[in-house]
């Protein structure tokens, strides 16, 4: 990885150090890496001080390998946007993120070492925030720690919108959910709503309705982990298919529940990236079958009224 830096008048005769740290923003580990292991260039001449003063106009370049030490996998990846910092996949169900013990081959940072692998790239892999196994939709993996540093220090940075079925119907059509979660320490793996939890904020809109759910677009503004889930069970409208938190599954096999858009600014260019997934087959049959189940009940129904 190269990472490149002309010293503006503003960080004149600063320490190498310190620019790591402002303007660069590299983690204490990154920093620690590249200083040990990679290569520091100043005007294109080697330096092993970290003390070293800079002026401004000089060039500062830091070089470091990136590597991931998870097992490569020949595995097909639903690839939505790629380019020098990111790779942004579409996750289906029954896929985890990371390798939960050391004998795992089917997580998601497997599928993605194996693709880096057929194109020979040695680059990181840094999944900058997780779904849960059953949740389908979009991940956005960083090639770099640096990048992955700079876009994890605000949740806000990275705008994410769900499509989720959930039970019956919520009282109000749109709405935001003020909660705080914490573990449950009576379950394994489980959340709730507890007044010591942190904060969680979830928005939601709904945008269909039929007999016994509801399809909502769903707006995270904090990243608590099982927050979609826990905030809608603990509404009384749990996701379809999602037993842990009392979701009937009749109608889903897995939580109803899809990582649908996402839209960030791009670190390195400054561009806004939007990208959207779409609905994965099993929630799209589902609403398919109930458009048409209502377009059927309409048709008898006008058929009786003209007889």
């Amino acid at each position: 990885m190269r990472l490149s830096y002309t010293v503006d008048a503003a960080h004149d005769s600063r320490a190498i150090r310190q620019l790591a740290m402002s303007p660069l923003r590299l983690s204490v580990k990154l920093w620690k890496h590249i200083k040990w292991n990679g290569t520091i260039l100043v005007n294109g001449k080697p330096c092993r001080d970290a003390s070293l003063r800079v002026k401004a106009g000089d060039e500062l370049t830091m070089l470091w390998q990136e590597a991931s030490p998870v097992v490569p996998v020949d595995r097909p990846l639903d690839i939505l946007y790629e380019d020098e910092a990111f790779l942004i996949v579409n996750k289906p169900a029954a896929m985890i993120i990371h390798p939960t013990h050391r004998e795992a081959r089917d997580t998601l940072v497997h599928a993605v070492a194996g693709y880096f692998q057929r194109r020979g790239e040695r680059v990181g892999i840094h999944p900058l925030y997780r779904l849960d196994r059953d949740t389908t939709g979009i991940v956005i993996l960083a090639k770099s720690a640096h990048i992955q540093h700079a876009m994890t220090q605000h949740h806000g940075q990275i705008d994410r919108e769900y499509l989720a079925l959930a039970q019956g119907h919520l009282d109000r059509p749109s709405g935001r959910i003020d909660m705080p979660i914490g573990l449950d320490m009576s379950k394994a793996n489980h959340w709730q709503v507890r007044a010591d939890g942190k904060r969680a904020l979830t928005e939601y809109k709904l945008i269909a309705s039929w007999p016994a759910y509801s399809l909502l677009k769903i707006h995270l503004l904090t990243g608590r982990t099982h927050q979609i889930r826990v905030h809608l069970a603990v509404l009384g409208h749990p996701l379809l298919g999602d037993a842990a938190y009392g979701g009937p599954c009749n109608m889903m096999q897995r939580q109803a529940l899809h990582a649908w858009r996402v839209r960030f600014i791009h670190p390195d260019t400054g561009k806004e990236i939007r990208l959207e997934a779409s609905l994965p087959e099993d929630m799209r049959r589902l609403i398919l079958s109930e458009i048409v189940s209502r377009e059927t009940s309409l048709e008898e129904s006008e058929g009786k009224k003209a007889k």
